[in-house]
């Protein structure tokens, strides 16, 4: 009888192991691929931290400089605030976003980790999925309705080009999407995916151009709206009118929304700052930076919507759509399609930048978190395309009221997320971290706890999530309910990080963790070791 495994016969299980083992993503000398780290998930290693303060300034650029930056104002003048309280308020949350920047980047500047890994020594190894998942989840639909806005980007900007393209008129999706912002969803993946090739630590020079294509397009559209109208427009002569309570509450909300459109960029902003090449490099653009952009951006995008409603007669805040609505204005004059095709141009790569910036390297990363040897940034970044697309953002934003309320709710997990992360890398563990240990999923690690789950951050998010919640649920069922659980939700962002950073640090007060004090202030190179695979067994770890 011959034997089944001769003559290049493989059993199954055989193949299959195979297959696994080719599928595996790219290793680097000396850090193996395990169920708990890959190339993209280790301390920065200093030949990959290429990011200067420039960098950082241009990220901020990126970031602040964006489609939804630009609409920001809309939010606040929907509160109530004149366009002056608007643009006071787009101070105060802009200085707080450059703090809690400097914050929670951090561990990336001086550990060189991100998100993904930071929550490991705050969730216990496997805790850490949840927080990882949560924040995946919610990008899954940001990156849809960015990518959605960025494929009408690119059929302003081919009907730049082909008039006829603008003026089509056939739909896809039961009459919800036209067939040309589809043709753009299509091109604009196109050059997503070819931009996603470069790795995160080589994209300075492609943040620097679309830096530099969208300024241009809020200078021109400033410049073509101010000389139209000699003014700021009719929503600066309008009296401020606040729908709940007075002005302070207005303007309370308004910092909250604006905290809260820019928190999933703060949660995550180790996710960049790992690539520093020096310490402090980040913190003079996080700080300075960050404000500037987001203020400029909002405060041009309240002006020359404002503008444009006298030109027009329509209150519209995105630029694409403006952009549009210009080329028939002005009866497709072939100087204005010459400026809208490049202002276009400008918008498209905005997006292609928020993207990469806020969704994809981050969202690429905690997918690779979860499924270390199969998934790194880069697929991950692919995955998150490809489901941002199935999410089908143009049936969600047709009943965008409710859905941008749920989507904009998922800051009630973020709020807590970020207060759990700083309490306990500043407050319980005084940024002493034992690297090397985040990537052990067994016993050995201090960051085991029992079974893998620190039980004090889930109790510490609860406490922060609870008083927020039955508010979103309200909201939702109907956006006419006000009392003070909407109150609360309105300011989620302070109400969910202040409770749970306090109620975080009180429970390690009480019930001090076992592992606090061990490790390193910062990353040496010397100082990290990759570890090979974990032991199977599972022992009670350090409470």
């Amino acid at each position: 009888m011959t034997n089944s495994t001769e003559g290049g016969s493989h059993p199954p299980s055989s193949r299959w192991h195979k297959f696994l083992q080719y599928i595996e993503v790219p290793t680097d000398p000396g850090v193996p691929n395990t169920p708990w780290l890959n190339r993209d998930l280790i301390p920065m290693p200093r030949e990959r931290r290429t990011y200067k303060i420039w960098s950082y300034f241009i990220y901020w650029c990126i970031s602040g400089l964006c489609i939804s930056g630009y609409a920001a104002g809309s939010t606040l003048l929907a509160y109530g605030l004149d366009a002056q309280q608007a643009i006071a308020t787009l101070v105060i949350g802009g200085l707080i976003v450059g703090v809690l920047s400097v914050a929670c980047g951090w561990m990336g500047e001086r550990h060189h980790i991100g998100f993904t890994v930071s929550c490991r020594f705050s969730w216990g190894m496997r805790g850490a999925y949840f927080p990882v998942i949560i924040r995946a989840f919610a990008t899954i639909f940001w990156d849809g309705l960015q990518a959605y806005w960025g494929g009408q980007a690119v059929a302003v900007t081919i009907g730049a080009i082909i008039p006829g393209f603008a003026h089509m008129k056939q739909t896809l999706a039961g009459g919800i999407l036209l067939t040309k912002d589809f043709i753009g969803i299509i091109i604009y993946y196109v050059f997503f995916i070819t931009t996603m090739r470069i790795p995160p630590e080589r994209l300075q020079k492609s943040f620097i151009v679309s830096s530099v294509m969208f300024g241009g397009t809020l200078i021109g559209l400033l410049a073509w709206a101010v000389s139209n109208t000699h003014s700021g427009g009719p929503l600066f002569r309008e009296p401020a009118s606040p729908v709940h309570g007075g002005t302070g509450w207005a303007m309370l909300f308004g910092i909250t929304a604006i905290l809260g459109a820019w928190g999933g960029g703060t949660l995550g902003q180790s996710d960049w700052t790992r690539y520093a090449n020096r310490p402090y490099a980040p913190t003079l653009s996080q700080l300075i930076a960050a404000p500037f952009c987001i203020i400029v951006c909002a405060t041009i995008g309240i002006i020359v919507t404002s503008c444009a409603q006298e030109i027009v007669g329509s209150l519209i805040w995105e630029p694409f759509l403006l952009l549009a609505t210009l080329q028939d204005y002005y009866n497709d004059s072939p100087r204005v399609r010459a400026a809208i095709f490049f202002a276009g141009l400008g918008c498209v790569c905005a997006q292609l930048g928020i993207s990469i910036v806020l969704n994809s390297v981050s969202a690429g990363m905690d997918l690779s978190g979860v499924v270390p040897r199969y998934i790194n940034i880069r697929r991950g970044a692919y995955l998150l395309a490809f489901l941002g697309l199935a999410s089908n953002p143009w049936q969600y934003l047709s009943n965008a009221s409710t859905f941008l309320t749920v989507i904009s709710g998922f800051g009630i997990f973020f709020a807590p997320f970020t207060g759990i992360l700083l309490a306990d890398y500043f407050v319980v563990r005084r940024c002493v971290i034992k690297l090397e240990d985040c990537y052990i999923g067994d016993k050995r690690s201090i960051y085991w706890y029992r079974n893998g789950v620190h039980w004090r951050a889930p109790l510490a998010w609860v406490l922060g999530v609870f008083p927020t919640m039955p508010g979103l649920i309200m909201i939702t069922r109907d956006a006419t309910t006000w009392n003070v659980w909407v109150r609360m939700f309105n300011i989620t962002f302070f109400v969910g990080l202040l409770i749970s950073f306090v109620a975080f640090s009180v429970i390690c007060w009480v019930s001090p963790p076992g592992n606090v004090g061990i490790g390193v202030l910062y990353h040496e190179e010397s100082s990290f070791e990759a570890d090979g695979e974990p032991e199977t067994e599972e022992e009670k770890g350090p409470m």
